[in-house]
């Protein structure tokens, strides 16, 4: 184990003192000192010098009122007359993130207090730590700007053996890997992903339809190289350990290295878009999959002429990513914040989401109706609708009715403040909202939608209105 010495000192202290002070407090302690922390001015006095070069540790200072600032077991007015905080000793090494288990021990002219560092494994280098990140940032969908140059062999190998390295519940890596190079399969491919995009097109609302038109879904007969990515749910028989319980870790698994390739992709320099626009069973049917085998991920893979500094659908406008803050819980779901952060309670959403907004929305309308009981989908008669259901009972799946069951009516209103955030990083500008039912749940839904959306800027007001609500009172 690592130990950390807090030392507090008066000036002129000696060598000697410090280092049979020292050495007391250390009676029984197992480790090895690695730093020494002490308050700012006092890192030249020679004998604090001395005593750090004999540990072989680091000297650290911290400032008095970092130091005064942390709760220590015995504080002290005489040291805080001195040295502008109550401890030096014990607050250092709280200071340093280490255990306190040696209090403060007095000589003359110093204090000493210990700590323990658990030790732990290292993570990388601060370069390599950047570099595995910048990967992670720079990774992109990537659909257009593809060469007409082919994938090397050697390179792709080792992409491939980057996926083949993810990990996969109970080691059964149920991925394969179907290269697929031949035009006349991949006009095949191309020709489902074409009915599937005018399909996805025909359903949508006339101006979310306008921005669809302008977006390339798929990149099949401009790459070199298509690969499917398969799943075998029931690779490795009976036992596999970890897929009894939750036999969804299978597709986790082959999920994982599809990020594993696209990453490694990208690190050498190679685009790779996933196509999604088809039935799998279809394209399987196309690729010849055995009856057992699922595709899991249909990707283009090829060189291309750059790599662009945002996602395609982000600087299009049809989407926003969703900021950290709003995904981050701590201890109980709707307690949302940042580590570090005090968690804003569902309770208080109101002003937490205050200080949100984009610097710019976009222009699709969607009427939100929040409806509790009844057949939701039966309100479905239109493609700029979304159902909000609150009931305790889950709908049929349908993307058309999100159900949100607020257990109460804060819970409702922190539901209905992201469902509105939700919608307009999907590009909403403008959210007619409308209630059916009068239960206090359904309401506070629909003021927590009125809220979200108008932090994030958007227009919005009840379907019955005759102008827009302009702040977040109404």
């Amino acid at each position: 184990m690592s130990l950390v010495l807090g030392i507090g000192l008066r000036t002129g202290t000696s060598y000697r003192e410090l280092r049979d002070l020292v050495y007391r407090a250390l009676t029984g302690v197992v480790g090895a000192v690695e730093s020494v922390v002490t308050v700012e001015g006092r890192e030249d006095e020679p004998g604090l010098q001395r005593l750090v070069a004999s540990l072989g540790a680091q000297l650290f200072t911290a400032s008095s009122v970092d130091l005064a600032a942390q709760v220590v077991p015995t504080p002290s007015e005489q040291v805080g007359e001195l040295a502008g905080t109550a401890s030096v000793a014990e607050a250092a090494v709280v200071l340093s993130g280490a255990a306190l288990v040696v209090p403060k021990q007095k000589s003359a002219g110093a204090t000493v207090a210990v700590g323990v560092v658990e030790a732990a494994a290292p993570g990388y280098s601060h370069a390599d730590r950047e570099v595995v990140h910048r990967v992670i940032a720079e990774r992109r969908d990537v659909r257009r700007g593809f060469l007409d140059k082919p994938v090397d062999d050697e390179l792709l190998t080792r992409v491939l053996e980057a996926a083949h390295r993810a990990p996969s519940v109970g080691l059964s890596q149920p991925w394969d890997f179907l290269l697929i190079r031949d035009v006349a399969t991949r006009q095949r491919v191309h020709d489902l992903a074409v009915a599937q995009r005018d399909a996805f097109a025909a359903s949508l609302p006339a101006d979310r339809r306008a921005a669809f038109d302008g977006l390339k879904i798929e990149a099949i007969l401009d790459t070199p190289l298509n690969i499917a990515v398969t799943c075998d749910p029931a690779r490795g028989g009976r036992h596999v350990l970890g897929r009894h319980a939750d036999p969804r870790t299978v597709w986790f698994s082959a999920a994982i290295a599809v990020q594993n390739l696209w990453l490694a992709a990208r690190a050498e320099g190679l685009g790779v878009g996933w196509v999604s626009f088809f039935d799998p069973a279809e394209v399987g049917e196309v690729l010849g999959l055995p009856a057992h085998v699922e595709l899991l991920g249909y990707l283009c893979v090829g060189h291309v002429e750059e790599f662009a500094a945002a996602p395609e659908l982000v600087r299009s406008g049809w989407a926003s990513r969703r900021p950290l803050a709003w995904a981050v819980h701590q201890e109980q779901w709707g307690l949302r914040g940042l580590p570090g952060e005090v968690a804003s309670a569902t309770a208080a959403v109101r002003d937490a989401v205050a200080s949100g907004g984009f610097e710019q929305v976009g222009s699709q309308v969607v009427r939100v109706l929040v409806v509790d009981g009844g057949s939701a989908a039966s309100y479905l008669s239109a493609a700029d609708v979304l159902v909000v259901q609150v009931g305790a009972e889950k709908p049929a799946a349908d993307f058309g009715v999100l159900w949100r069951p607020a257990r109460t009516a804060d819970e409702a209103v922190e539901l209905g403040v992201e469902v509105a955030r939700d919608l307009v990083l999907q590009g909403a500008g403008e959210l007619l909202v409308s209630c059916v039912g009068q239960s206090e749940v359904a309401e506070s839904l629909t003021q927590g939608l009125r809220w979200g959306g108008l932090a994030c800027g958007a227009v919005v007001r009840r379907a019955d209105e005759p102008t827009a609500v302009t702040d977040s009172t109404a």
